[in-house]
């Protein structure tokens, strides 16, 4: 039988289509044009002209220097859950004792617990510890919150595990080192490419712990670094959208290759 087109739905997707690319022509036009042509033209006018200098002036006002930082911290907090939530999601999921049970408990009660409820004892901790403005004490508490979340979607991934593979290594002979590192790690690829892309989004995104824990230039990442294009004089909007654009290029490229694992590995929270 012939279909009926459906132009309710082709409607519906043009109007979506609009309301999505409008805010995403503004930003990128607003990149390519001169500050007075922002001004006078308005956001949602053609620019007169295109110039890149609103990239290379984010350059000039450091962006650079924030941009390394925030790759610092991203780089480490990823591979501080990769260490530590492998080892754990696996002894949850084996292990039948009381001990490992409350422990997991006690992870999915952090996600109960907002970073701004903790943010004064955490810098109290951190200032202790010797680590405030210093990029060590941004990605300690980032990684501490990235904890309970990945834990629990690798968790998951794990349970869909089939205990018949478990059994013949056991069978085998194989050790539980052995079968961590030859059965659970190949078979958990969505859920560590999950739990690496989640924990680097939370990285890269973080804001709140580099606002209260840092406070020098050398320190600062992409977040407070958009700071500076506010001035006495107003803001500079063409500046500030041109460094969100730079800043977010490796977050749209990030999903771009992972997107097929992170919903995979989001989908196989809950076990079977």
């Amino acid at each position: 039988m012939r279909r009926r087109p459906n132009y309710l739905a082709g409607v519906g997707s043009v109007v979506w289509l609009f309301l999505v690319g409008l805010p995403l022509y503004v930003m990128l036009a607003a990149t390519l044009r001169t500050r007075g042509d922002y001004a006078q033209n308005g956001p949602v006018s053609v620019p007169d002209t295109f110039t890149f200098d609103n990239y290379l002036n984010a350059f000039d006002s450091g962006f650079g220097r924030y941009f390394v930082n925030t790759i610092v911290v991203t780089a480490a907090v990823v591979g501080l859950v990769l260490v530590l939530v492998p080892p754990l999601s696996y002894a949850i999921v084996r292990s039948r004792s009381k001990v490992t049970s409350l422990v997991f408990r006690l992870f999915l009660l952090g996600l109960a617990i907002p970073a701004q409820a903790v943010i004064v004892p955490m810098f109290y901790l951190i200032s202790q510890a010797g680590l405030y403005d210093n990029l060590l004490g941004v990605i300690l508490p980032t990684a501490a919150f990235c904890l309970p979340m990945s834990a629990l979607i690798l968790s998951g991934a794990m349970r869909d595990i089939s205990p018949e593979l478990f059994e013949a290594m056991a069978v085998d002979g194989a050790t539980p080192r052995r079968m961590f590192f030859q059965l659970v790690v190949p078979l958990s690829r969505g859920g560590l490419s999950t739990i690496t892309v989640f924990s680097a989004l939370q990285a890269w995104n973080g804001f709140l712990f580099p606002l209260v824990l840092t406070q020098s230039d050398s320190t600062k990442v992409i977040t407070l670094g958009l700071y500076n294009f506010q001035t006495e004089h107003g803001i500079d909007i063409p500046g500030l959208l041109g460094a969100v654009m730079l800043s977010m290029l490796p977050v749209l490229l990030v999903y771009l290759f992972a997107r097929r694992a992170l919903v995979q590995g989001l989908m196989g929270v809950g076990g079977k």
